[in-house]
């Protein structure tokens, strides 16, 4: 089983930490320095070895999830870990560069997002039962990376500080209209409408998000400051004083940028201000894994910051802000992961066995991203005019006492 291109490949990979590999025969093989971290997979699938050189990310994610490959010393967390943090390294080898090469090249035609298939797309993820996210997220179901000031911050207050960070970078004042692109539950507009008087429409293209944050706002009181559509954000129209999207830039796809930011340019008022937050790549631009497309997130891409400004640029906009959060998102995917591990067994009734090992490979693989790979969270504040914010940070932290450091 052990091919000569396959341990080749492991032996290219694994620089640092050891992986030891025991094959559907009982072969073992062990590779890398001998020193922590150290894990032991077992094949059972006496064929993976020929499919994980053919399509690795996607072979690897589907062998979990079918148990074809087992973990016998160390967990999840601990053997993703090693591969990601050498490959983060720089550790690699022919068959994944070629694999890589070759999704390059097709990433702009797998990103073509008319609003039928991104309906579709966001249908795929976020239409699941809504009994399974109350399983891992916060109470206000804020499905986003939450802002750490220091590592004790709960999840719930970590993203509190997130939503007021935002609040913030948007300078809010009473009854500003507010356009939130891709609402999520409505944890956004009800925080803005509440605490800070302003007047939101939000869309989704999720049928059960927009029914959920219409029963927030009903429930709240908030109807007369909030509207909820069930819409793309390219059908809206009227201008806004603000404009914000949480999230789900990370659908929108390379060919549609440019459409995207004429939207928000289009939407603002003279005197606007729009903030981009985003999941994004400390690499120049790549593709998306095969595994999350096809099980987790169709259609989806992380960007490299260089693809966002070429648009903003040609929009005419200005750029008034740019912040980069880096482990924010991976102690975000921490207590995730922990949450929906201490409620597996509602998870297994809601689904079954095969999906739970697909959604802890999801929050694991995309947590270790974040630590050991190259993946990190950009708000970009961009204006159609050069003084629509103050020219100092100043304002941001006015009032605000620092309790500890950062999460990173």
């Amino acid at each position: 089983m052990f091919n000569r291109l396959f341990d080749t490949t492991l032996r290219r990979l694994i620089g640092t930490g050891t992986l030891t590999v025991i094959d559907a025969e009982g072969t073992s093989r062990t590779y890398g320095s001998g020193s922590s971290p150290q894990c032991t997979v077992r094949f059972t699938d006496p064929d993976l070895p020929r499919k994980l050189l053919a399509n690795p990310d996607l072979a690897l994610g589907e062998a979990y999830m079918d148990e074809r490959l087992t973990i016998e010393e160390g967990d999840l967390p601990d053997f993703l870990a090693l591969i990601l943090a050498n490959r983060g390294a720089g550790h690699t080898a022919l068959p994944i560069e070629a694999h890589l090469a070759m999704r390059r090249s097709l990433r702009r035609a797998a990103q073509r997002n008319p609003v039928s298939r991104a309906q579709r797309n966001v249908a795929h993820h976020y239409d699941l039962s809504g009994a399974l996210y109350d399983l891992f997220l916060d109470e206000d179901r804020n499905y986003s990376c939450a802002y750490f000031k220091t590592p004790n911050d709960t999840l719930e207050v970590a993203q509190a500080q997130k939503k007021a960070h935002i609040a913030r970078k948007l300078l809010l004042e009473p009854d500003m209209r507010v356009f939130d692109i891709g609402c999520g539950w409505g944890g956004l507009a009800l925080t803005l409408a509440r605490d800070h008087g302003a007047r939101v429409l939000g869309v989704t293209l999720s049928e059960e998000q927009h029914k959920v944050a219409n029963e927030r706002v009903q429930a709240a009181g908030l109807a007369d400051r909030i509207e909820i559509r069930l819409a793309d954000y390219r059908t809206v129209t009227g201008s806004f004083d603000r404009v914000v999207s949480v999230g789900m830039f990370e659908h929108v796809g390379v060919p549609h940028y440019r459409e995207y930011f004429s939207h928000v340019r289009q939407r603002l008022t003279e005197d606007g201000v729009a903030l981009i937050h985003t999941i994004g790549r400390n690499t120049p631009p790549g593709s998306t894994s095969p595994w999350i497309d096809k099980y987790i997130f169709p259609g989806g891409y992380v960007p490299a910051l260089s693809e966002m400004m070429a648009p903003i640029e040609k929009e005419r906009l200005w750029v008034t802000d740019v912040e980069v959060w880096r482990l924010h998102y991976a102690e975000t995917l921490r207590h995730w992961r922990e949450r929906f591990e201490a409620n597996i067994d509602a998870a297994r009734a809601l689904y079954d066995e095969r999906f739970c090992r697909m959604w802890r490979y999801y929050l694991t693989a995309s947590e270790m991203s974040f630590r050991h790979f190259n993946q990190n969270v950009f708000q970009v504040q961009i204006a159609r005019r050069q003084d629509a914010v103050p020219l100092t940070r100043d304002y941001l932290y006015e009032g605000l006492k620092q309790d500890g450091p950062v999460a990173g």
